[in-house]
């Protein structure tokens, strides 16, 4: 890899740190960075490497939320034990998916996301407590741990972006809280992926303990930033990291037309 391509590289996986911080969806930046800094690389040995930087991450931003801010280990906890697994088994069938095959789910859901926080205003930007029934919080933990985590393994971008939505739509946290429980579970799905990768050797070790250095310089700023600007803040990244989403699985979809 050239100097060039190399420099680039890192900037933006420090870059997708900061988004995943603050809101999720960091993998938008950086594996399509690594796709074009190593031409012919193995779709599986990019999503590895960049579980491998993205990893260090979520587990910077998550323990600067966890710090700073009361972390609701209610839902959070178990929702990552079960993302460990989940996200495993989304890395196994990797490879047996075609792209043609989810794309127009996922921009379906992105753009109904989208809407839905346009037309809710108010969603995230205050906590609504009377919504964290026993129900809607097994079903956060069943969204977040279990359908979004094969989502991740399975895929990948987007996801912090699902979760903060999830939680602040089920069990009514703010966008500062369910960020922050995002980024735990986040760090669930990434250690699940990442030992699978690891396991069938489509790791980049070296490359990818660079890109972690990056990553979680950029999360620590991503992390403080969100927690000092406080939720209206993380509701415009938010619209903006979905939006983007919607406009790269778009364009990948009329390119494959």
């Amino acid at each position: 890899m050239d100097p060039l391509s190399l420099t680039t590289l890192l900037a933006a996986a420090a870059m997708a740190g900061w988004v995943d911080a603050v809101v999720g969806g960091g993998g938008l930046l950086l594996l399509p960075a690594l796709l074009v800094a190593a031409p012919g690389v193995p779709v599986a040995t990019a999503l590895g490497t960049n579980k491998l930087a993205a990893i260090f991450g979520t587990s910077t931003a998550a323990v600067t939320y966890a710090r700073r801010t009361k972390m609701d280990w209610m839902v959070a906890g178990p929702s990552a034990g079960l993302a460990v697994c989940c996200a495993g088994v989304g890395a196994a069938l990797a490879g047996a998916v075609p792209a043609g095959a989810y794309r127009p789910v996922v921009l379906a859901v992105l753009v109904s996301v989208a809407l839905f926080v346009v037309f809710r205003p108010r969603l995230g930007v205050v906590a609504v407590p009377a919504r964290r029934t026993r129900v809607r919080v097994v079903a956060a933990v069943a969204v977040a741990g279990v359908g979004i985590a094969l989502y991740d393994g399975l895929i990948g971008p987007g996801t912090g972006t699902f979760l903060v939505v999830a939680f602040t739509a089920l069990v009514g946290a703010d966008f500062v809280h369910g960020s922050a429980m995002a980024k735990v579970v986040n760090a669930g799905t990434n250690l699940g992926a990442l030992v699978v990768f690891a396991a069938t050797g489509h790791v980049w070790w070296l490359l990818g303990a660079a890109m972690a250095v990056c990553n979680i310089a950029g999360a620590a700023v991503g992390a403080r930033m969100a927690l000092r600007r406080g939720a209206g803040f993380v509701r415009v990244v938010l619209l903006v990291v979905v939006l983007a989403l919607v406009a790269k699985l778009g364009y990948d979809q009329w390119r494959a037309g």
